[in-house]
């Protein structure tokens, strides 16, 4: 990514932009106010949890209930919003105002993705729109939304640390010389929050050190780098390590492990992986797309593709429902030119990081690259199905964003072929639109969550 003179966008593209950030903000808004608060990948647990911390602010015992073992900053953010308005006489306000916080941090993840392409390419506005409409319109990102969940924070600390390295390359940066030790602090302190949101986040700590690392491959610059790389560790464990050096001096541990109050999820299948799970992709991740079908079941990227892009694991929609199961048909079908794009960019990137390791990419492609390493080792030591989520990688919001609407932007240079993406976009975002819209064209599921005990799975 190479910055050059900024253009305005047309009026064209400020009304297609326009009109796409309307109907997002009004599919997150509508789910907002309707889905149920409890709802969604763990948020039972979580409300309790937000609601204990709200009473005595002590963190529990990482074995007294389901979510307790978790980095406590999302929960201590809901605790101090429930008080807060609770002081004020209106507590049953946060049954929405809880939800909100991750549609907010959502929409700052997309404006962020907004901002790094607008700065990256100003030559080419449009793209900048692009660029955060693929995230409004990404399934995963519309679902953990509206969740009382942690992800959409995490997500948002792991984007902020991932910015700050980017923009400072494209900015910042001395023809000859590191960058200053002031986007080092801000990016390893963003980095720690992540840290003390989800245990993911040190994917962006690890990010943000070794992209100043790098640093040392310049000239006369090892001693700065140094001095980068030792900022941002010092900020990330004041943000968010002191965390898990509390949990291994008081439980022996840094992250716990089979507790008793997870001996449920012991029992879901599959149960135990081989590495064909990383390879094969059953025909079912498009014709069946639900994460027990059986030959889903044992896919790991196939489910993670379904996550990603629809309802896998039907939190929106119900289960035994034909024109479901052909809006996921259509919607995954759609799905692959982004994904595609995505990945031919993020090849590209790749490329050019090898060519220049102080460019805008370096970032971007090491967060990448450890992530998917990182989820691939979660799914190997957890063999079941509910830690199949493309919920969990939504930290590579700001790669996919960026790489994704780079590689649409070079198709779509001839006007033919710009017609032909641009209707399959939105084609894309109208299928998205059908099946995030929760109670929407389609009637609420019975209940959420797939069932998965051996007698509903006969």
């Amino acid at each position: 990514m190479v910055a050059t003179s900024p253009r305005r966008a047309s009026a064209g593209v400020l009304l297609v932009g326009g009109l796409a950030v309307a109907t997002a903000l009004a599919i997150r808004l509508h789910n907002a106010l309707v889905y149920p608060a409890d709802w969604g990948f763990d948020a039972s647990f979580n409300w309790r949890y937000i609601y204990r911390l709200s009473r005595d602010w002590a963190l529990p015992d990482p074995a007294a209930g389901w979510s307790t073992g978790d980095p406590p900053l999302y929960y201590a953010v809901g605790a101090a919003v429930f008080a807060g308005l609770e002081a004020l006489g209106t507590r049953d306000l946060a049954v929405a105002a809880i939800p909100l916080l991750s549609t907010a941090a959502g929409l700052a993840v997309a404006a962020l993705a907004f901002a790094l392409v607008r700065r990256a390419a100003p030559e080419d506005p449009g793209r900048a729109w692009l660029a955060a409409g693929l995230l409004l319109f990404l399934p995963a990102h519309v679902q953990m939304s509206t969740m009382v969940n942690e992800e959409m924070l995490a997500a948002g600390l792991t984007s902020v640390a991932i910015f700050v390295l980017a923009r400072e390359r494209l900015t910042r940066f001395a023809p000859d010389g590191p960058g200053g030790l002031g986007p080092a602090a801000a990016a390893g302190a963003a980095a720690g929050g992540a840290l003390l949101t989800k245990l993911s986040g040190a994917v962006a700590v690890a990010t943000a050190a070794a992209s100043c690392a790098a640093d040392a491959l310049r000239p006369g610059a090892r001693r700065a780098a140094t001095a980068r790389v030792a900022v941002v560790l010092a900020a990330a464990l004041a943000t968010g390590g002191w965390f898990y050096l509390r949990s291994r001096v008081l439980y022996g541990w840094f992250q716990p492990f089979g507790l008793p109050a997870h001996e449920r999820m012991f029992g879901m299948p599959p149960g135990a992986r081989d590495w064909l799970d990383y390879v094969r992709v059953p025909a079912a991740t498009f014709l069946d797309p639900q994460m027990l079908e059986p030959s889903l079941l044992r896919s790991v990227w196939g489910g993670t593709y379904v996550t990603t892009w629809f309802d896998g694991h039907r939190f929106f929609l119900p289960v035994e429902s034909e024109a479901v199961r052909r809006l996921g048909t259509a919607t995954l079908l759609l799905a692959l030119l982004p994904t595609a794009a995505f990945g031919i960019g993020l090849a590209r990137g790749a490329g050019r990081c090898l060519r220049d390791p102080a460019g805008a990419d370096l970032p971007l492609v090491l967060a990448t690259a450890l992530a998917l390493t990182g989820y691939a080792l979660y799914t190997w030591r957890n063999p079941w199905f509910v830690v199949v989520k493309g919920t969990s990688l939504l930290g590579l919001s700001l790669p996919f964003a960026v790489y994704a609407s780079e590689e649409i932007g070079r198709w779509s240079r001839r006007r033919g072929v710009a017609i032909l993406v641009g209707s399959w976009l939105a084609a894309l975002a109208a299928c998205v639109a059908a099946g995030t819209t929760f109670d929407g064209l389609f009637a609420r599921p019975a209940s959420p969550g797939l069932a998965w005990t051996p007698e509903a799975m006969r």
